[in-house]
């Protein structure tokens, strides 16, 4: 009985502490998840901007090398016009340099449930204030959904020159597979916060 009640109590107190966004709960629009919603809009939609007009200039194939050559930039454009680590991730990355480190694994996982769970995707967020490497950070995270487009390059019947194009780029490449829905990955931001 002592036992049962204990459990009962660690359990009550472990909801009472769960970070922003774990279980499908909204988080708080403080000033640091709007800056990070801010940044995925910006880099989301510089990516977007880039990939269309290289699918409509070279193809798939082509817009492949010019994610290779050009998100990269892109990320690092906005992370240092705004002091922020901005990032993507996925549990099936393309390139290797683009691996989810522990807590972004955790995320994703959990993302992975709250879809299983029926949350829409374009509203799936997290969260979280982190000690890592002996520094305060602000953490944050949001779901890519993965689009009919996306399946040109992600999908599961991919032509024989996009195929090719990423054995060349990727040779690393997991990223393929994915279906009209699925989550393709994340975008992963943090800021280093004061003591």
């Amino acid at each position: 009985m002592k036992k049962t009640v204990l459990l009962a109590l660690a359990a009550t107190l472990g909801a009472l502490y769960l970070p922003a966004g774990s279980a499908g709960e909204p988080i708080s629009d403080t000033p640091d998840v709007l800056k990070a919603r801010a940044l995925v809009k910006q880099l989301g939609g510089a990516l977007k901007k880039e990939l269309k007009a290289a699918l409509k200039a070279k193809g798939p194939a082509g817009a492949i090398e010019t994610c290779h050559l050009k998100a990269p930039d892109i990320a690092k454009a906005v992370g240092d016009q705004s002091g922020w680590h901005v990032a993507r991730t996925s549990l099936k990355v393309r390139n290797l340099q683009d691996a989810p480190d522990k807590w972004e694994q955790q995320v994703l996982r959990m993302f992975e449930e709250r879809k299983a769970a029926g949350e829409p995707l374009d509203k799936m967020e997290y969260s979280d204030v982190v000690m890592q490497d002996g520094k305060r950070l602000f953490r944050y995270m949001k779901a890519i959904p993965t689009g009919k487009v996306c399946l040109q390059c992600h999908g599961s019947d991919l032509k024989t020159r996009v195929s090719m194009q990423l054995d060349s780029l990727y040779p690393f490449d997991q990223a393929t597979g994915f279906k009209v829905g699925d989550i393709r990955g994340a975008f992963s931001l943090s800021r280093e916060l004061p003591r």
